[in-house]
């Protein structure tokens, strides 16, 4: 077991972005619930954080694209997104729960980083 040099957050929907999936949804298809949406929440690893401070300055500099990241795993047309996407609608919309610690369980496979313009521009070469 291995301790990161990475802290992670966990982003946990509130119930201003689930009214907004409901709304965005085919009307044929059933409502989702709070509790559903948040079953499973997305992680993201970011730079080690030591104290409140520097996840409130990492949340300020990254909230737009945690914000567009989620709208977009919910609605791909992003024309239906809400029109102000400003850190106001973040607070309403999502609940940051922070690890300051991460240890990577995972003995076998070593984590890679790879940088998703890399990816993009490999598919483009193709």
């Amino acid at each position: 077991m291995k301790m990161l040099n990475r802290s992670a957050i966990s982003v946990k929907l509130r119930q201003p972005f689930v009214d907004w999936i409901n709304s965005v949804s085919d009307s044929g298809e059933e409502e989702v619930t709070l509790d559903e949406v948040n079953q499973e929440s997305t992680s993201y690893l970011v730079p080690e954080l030591e104290e409140e401070e520097d996840l409130e300055n990492l949340i300020e500099d990254r909230y737009l694209d945690i914000l567009e990241n989620e709208l977009f795993s919910w609605e791909e047309d992003d024309s239906l997104w809400p029109e102000d996407m400003d850190r106001a609608l973040f607070d309403e919309f999502i609940r940051i729960e922070p690890a300051f610690m991460v240890f990577d369980l995972d003995d076998q496979a070593p984590l890679l980083a790879q940088v998703l313009e890399e990816v993009e521009d490999f598919d483009a070469e193709d």
